[in-house]
This record gives C-alpha cells, structure tokens and sequence, in this order.
C-alpha cells in the first residue's frame, strides 16, 4: 500500500530528542520529501513495523501523527505549488 506519513512534535525539554527519533525511524520505511513529510510503499506487516517503533516515542499528549493510506501510488496525483522540489518522480 501507499503510504504518507506526516508528523508535529512539540519541541519542549524532550522534544527534540523525539523528533530526532522519530525522524530516522520514519527515513528506515519511507523517503523524506518535506520537513517532517514521508511517503513510500509499505506492506501491512512492514506499515504495523513502523507503528510499533514510532509509539515507542511519540507522546500521545503532546504529539501528533498522521498516516494517510492509499492501495497504490498511481492513484495519488501531486502538486506543487512554489518551489518544485520532487524527490519521488513516480507521479503524474
């Protein structure tokens, strides 16, 4: 499946030791595309994988992630609007 994952994490005391984490954790399963933006593929074993690691950091009080799904890339049109920065050029 197609995944793009999208996160916010406070940057209090501890927050930017989460998000250095969360960052390499996400850079494992998915390309980086913008600042705290990842897309890719993804089985459902390897997506479940990816939930397990990241729970470990993300602060259910004060952070946020969001993982938007779809069955295939192909289906997925992108736009930019300024600067066109494409680092996956599987789009059309």
């Amino acid at each position: 499946m197609y995944i793009i994952l999208t996160y916010d994490i406070k940057l209090d005391d501890k927050g930017a030791k989460v998000w250095r984490h969360v960052f390499k954790i996400c850079k494992k399963y998915l390309t980086h595309i913008q600042n705290s933006v990842f897309e890719g593929e993804l089985t459902k074993p390897l997506l479940e994988k990816l939930r397990l690691e990241l729970k470990e950091f993300i602060r259910s009080d004060k952070d946020s992630l969001i993982v938007f799904e779809s069955k295939a890339e192909r289906y997925t049109k992108k736009h930019f609007w300024g600067i066109e920065d494409d680092k996956t050029s599987n789009f059309f």
